[in-house]
């Protein structure tokens, strides 16, 4: 694979931002897999179709691409913060390529974040723009790449080392179990699989979950009995696959 751009079609834009966007959108377009049903091609779409920048056309996913220089750090720059919230809240949301480059050009990492790991949470609010500025009062947004779940990052090529398209497939088909069109409901999975994740052995215990009840409980701050609803949470994840029971109290992680 050929993880360079093609810098000649940068040739006839000026903005940084629009020869990053003509060069990464057309190396997808050429190299990347399909990572929900293995379609060895994605199409680029017109530029006119709002959000969507890229569609597979055997499973007819949409995807949106982010691209950065240099490493992918723990927020990614987005649009304005209305508009991102409004997409998060319907059902035309794509599912979001992110990829880095290097300063040479090439690509070195292209992630997935299936739509489905969306919430309200992970979208932070920037300042309003200065009166003086052009867009003056315009409040744009944060994607807060380190709050998504470890499961929510497809790592597609890593490091340019091109992940087996079965494996990623298979994955997401897995992932897929953790979709709802609630938010709420998503937002409360996707809170406590982070603290299940962020415990660092394989087993654990209720009460190793229970030490994230403030933390919890900040974000839900209409909840009153957190605890239950974690309880309820690591039943869903048992049922979809993620943990398994083993004794009273206790589970273990399952791969994925």
């Amino acid at each position: 694979m050929d993880f360079h751009f093609d810098l000649s079609l940068a040739e006839n834009y000026h903005s940084n931002s629009q020869k990053i966007r003509v060069m990464s959108e057309n190396w997808v377009g050429k190299n990347a897999f399909c990572p929900i049903c293995g379609n060895p091609h994605i199409c680029n779409l017109s530029n006119n179709m709002p959000v969507a920048d890229l569609q597979c056309d055997n499973c007819g996913e949409i995807f949106e691409l982010k691209s950065k220089k240099g490493n992918i750090s723990s927020k990614i720059s987005d649009g304005a913060y209305s508009t991102m919230i409004e997409r998060i809240n319907s059902s035309s949301n794509p599912d979001l390529f992110i990829m880095s480059y290097t300063a040479d050009y090439q690509v070195k990492n292209l992630l997935l974040v299936p739509k489905f790991f969306f919430v309200d949470s992970i979208i932070e609010k920037r300042k309003p723009l200065a009166p003086t500025a052009k867009r003056a009062g315009w409040i744009g947004c944060n994607i807060v790449f380190g709050d998504i779940p470890t499961q929510g990052k497809l790592r597609l090529i890593d490091n340019q080392i091109v992940s087996d398209v079965s494996k990623i497939v298979e994955n997401y088909a897995h992932i897929k179990s953790l979709q709802t069109n609630n938010l709420e409901s998503r937002g409360w999975l996707l809170d406590v699989l982070n603290c299940v994740n962020a415990i660092p052995d394989t087993e654990f215990s209720l009460q190793d979950v229970y030490a994230f009840v403030e933390q919890l409980q900040e974000k839900h701050i209409d909840n009153h009995n957190v605890e239950a609803k974690i309880r309820q949470q690591l039943q869903q994840l048992r049922d979809k696959g993620f943990i398994e029971f083993t004794t009273r109290g206790h589970y273990r992680k399952l791969s994925v």
